[in-house]
């Protein structure tokens, strides 16, 4: 750990966009904002004021370079300087979208029409799957299911733009945790469900015999040391002792909070809050314990930071404020914690009713899944019977116009007139067409057909003249 030091005036000194970033749930780290920030700029290639864990919307690249962005205009970061929370969640903050400067607006413009096109991309994937690939779609009416852009306008980023992006982002993230508890509910029915199959398939003796290891399996990882309440004195103190290697007597909660303060942002975000919960959560998991469940070990993460932000994180704005820690540090709580924290095997992440209900989804889903191999399986033997035919015919087809060309060739064969001797062309009797002479220079000796023909003409003889 790092420590920065006592700071005067500590809110004072708050990156410009940190309540936008609180809002939106967006972790700062360490380091200064870039001057300029390219709208093409990967979240975590980009200006170190960007976290890059992801924020697990399918929006994040749009949202974080939409911020890195509006980070680079003056006005801008002035008018957020003196904003409040519920200023940027009602849209009042978009407003002032109109006074920044132009090469803003182009890179913002820019940015929504990659995000447009992208959306589209997915559309035309998701339809070309679902359907005929030349059925028409209404892309705009498809778009306006995404919530965090106006397709109404889809070449120009508004004001409106702006304040529907912050507005389901903030929805969006609120609703993270939620559903993160709702698949681990699932997670564990089903893994209940597959033991109580399998240990249904064992015969009798097997059967005792995996329940008994079962058994063992859930003692040994019952027997772990006492767990501390998360943000709990005893909790703090024994990351001050273990972790920070400092003296538990001398613990000073202001020293603590700027200690853990990582980024050195002047608050405790989600993921600082989180790493103080290592030291809790080692004392239960152990990834080289087979009954040790690493996915239950995310979960208790889960759970103890949602305990924390419950009663340090009064504003509800996801990000602990020194004044909100030093306030929760003077609370009874703080140093009465009772029994310790109650683990996730402590609380079942579902009832019987719900298990019950689960398992006639998954009969349900079987079912379907089966009747509908069934039908696959049926349609394959029928293209199968089909490509037999389809190959039957291609061969009688083949053999047809084979025997065609060779009756063709025969006649050809027949109505032409056979050679003589020397190779001459013969002619029948009954044709009416006599044949041509062949030159003088041709004629040979012998040629039954042929007729002389005198180079010149015949002389008449001459008269005798005297005697007449």
């Amino acid at each position: 750990m790092t420590s920065s030091g006592p700071r005067a005036a500590l809110l004072l000194l708050l990156p410009p966009l940190l309540l936008l970033r609180a809002v939106l749930a967006l972790p700062l780290e360490r380091g200064t904002p870039k001057q300029e920030s390219p709208a093409t700029e990967s979240p975590v290639s980009g200006p170190a004021l960007l976290s890059s864990q992801d924020t697990g919307l399918y929006y994040h690249r749009y949202l974080q370079e939409v911020i890195n962005v509006l980070e680079t205009d003056g006005h801008f970061r002035e008018k957020l300087q003196a904003a409040n929370a519920e200023d940027i969640k009602s849209g009042k903050l978009s407003r002032e979208l109109d006074f920044v400067s132009h090469h803003v607006r182009t890179k913002l413009d820019e940015l929504k029409r990659q995000e447009v096109s992208r959306l589209r991309m997915l559309l035309k994937a998701k339809m070309d799957a679902e359907q005929e690939p030349n059925v028409q779609v209404d892309h705009l009416s498809l778009l306006k299911q995404f919530e965090h852009l106006d397709p109404q306008n889809q070449h120009t980023f508004e004001a409106r733009d702006l304040e529907l992006l912050i507005q389901t982002a903030t929805r969006d993230l609120a609703q993270y945790d939620a559903a993160h508890h709702e698949e681990f509910k699932r997670y564990e029915m089903l893994k209940e469900h597959e033991r109580r199959r399998y240990l249904e398939s064992l015969g009798e003796e097997q059967r005792k015999e995996a329940e008994r290891k079962l058994e063992e399996q859930q003692r040994r990882h019952r027997e772990h040391p006492k767990v501390n309440v998360p943000g709990s004195q005893a909790q703090l103190k024994e990351v001050w002792e273990e972790l920070d290697g400092l003296d538990p007597n001398r613990f000073n909660p202001k020293t603590f909070f700027i200690l853990h303060d990582i980024n050195s942002d002047g608050v405790l975000d989600e993921q600082e809050l989180e790493a103080l919960f290592t030291k809790e959560l080692e004392k239960v998991y152990d990834p080289k314990n087979e009954e040790d469940d690493m996915r239950e070990m995310e979960e208790e993460r889960l759970r103890m930071r949602e305990h924390v932000m419950k009663n340090v994180d009064t504003n509800q704005d996801r990000l602990v404020t020194l004044e909100e820690f030093l306030a929760s540090t003077q609370r009874k709580e703080f140093g009465d914690t009772g029994e310790g924290w109650e683990t996730v095997e402590m609380h079942p992440a579902y009832t019987e009713d719900e298990l019950r209900r689960f398992e006639e989804e998954l009969a349900a889903r079987e079912a379907e899944l089966n009747a509908k191999a069934q039908r696959l399986s049926q349609e394959t033997e029928a293209l199968g019977r089909s490509q037999g035919r389809l190959e039957a015919q291609k061969r009688e087809l083949q053999q047809a116009v084979l025997q065609m060309e060779q009756r063709k060739q025969q006649q050809q064969g027949q109505n032409s007139p056979a050679p003589g001797p020397e190779g001459q062309l013969q002619f029948h009797p009954d044709t009416d067409d006599a044949p041509v002479p062949a030159p003088a220079g041709d004629q040979k000796d012998g040629d039954p057909l042929e007729k002389k023909v005198p180079d010149q003409p015949p002389q008449l003889p001459q008269l005798d003249t005297q005697h007449l």
